[in-house]
């Protein structure tokens, strides 16, 4: 867990002013692990903080996303999520059961671990890779293993 003082310092050197929500929700993205989507950083947010509204919470994952000490992913059929891992160019694992996310580091070699076929003049600076199947609690629950 990354103390009160050493997050305020990361949104100081991003160029953010430190307030309570942005300390709250950047809190919240840092201990979890779950990817969680917009409303459960807010009732995290709530617990930690007391009172904040929704819009409040959308708008400090914008500037954190901005920033760059918040992560945007997007995995199709699933909310919007956040994760305070970011630089690191890792991909997603995503179940199709039950919707979770877990982080795995870049598959191969240096980032961006992938070069496409053909770059039309792009300078790629990173890959986004999600791979999707069945986490081992929804194998279980189904009695069997799938992809």
């Amino acid at each position: 867990m990354t103390s009160t003082d050493e997050l305020s310092q990361q949104l100081r050197e991003v160029g953010l002013r430190v307030t309570a929500p942005r300390l709250a929700v950047l809190g919240v993205l840092d201990e979890a692990r779950d990817h969680p989507s917009v409303d459960q950083v807010a009732r995290r947010t709530r617990a930690a903080l007391g009172s904040v509204s929704t819009q409040a919470v959308y708008d400090v994952l914008a500037a954190l996303d901005e920033a760059g000490l918040a992560r945007r992913i997007g995995p199709t059929g699933s909310p919007t999520r956040y994760e305070a891992r970011v630089g690191d160019n890792h991909h997603h694992l995503v179940c199709r059961g039950c919707g979770g996310v877990t982080d795995v580091d870049c598959a191969v070699g240096d980032p961006p671990c992938l070069e496409p076929s053909d770059r039309q003049g792009y300078l790629v600076a990173e890959a986004e890779v999600v791979f999707w199947g069945s986490c081992p609690d929804c194998q279980a629950s189904e009695g069997r293993r799938t992809l």
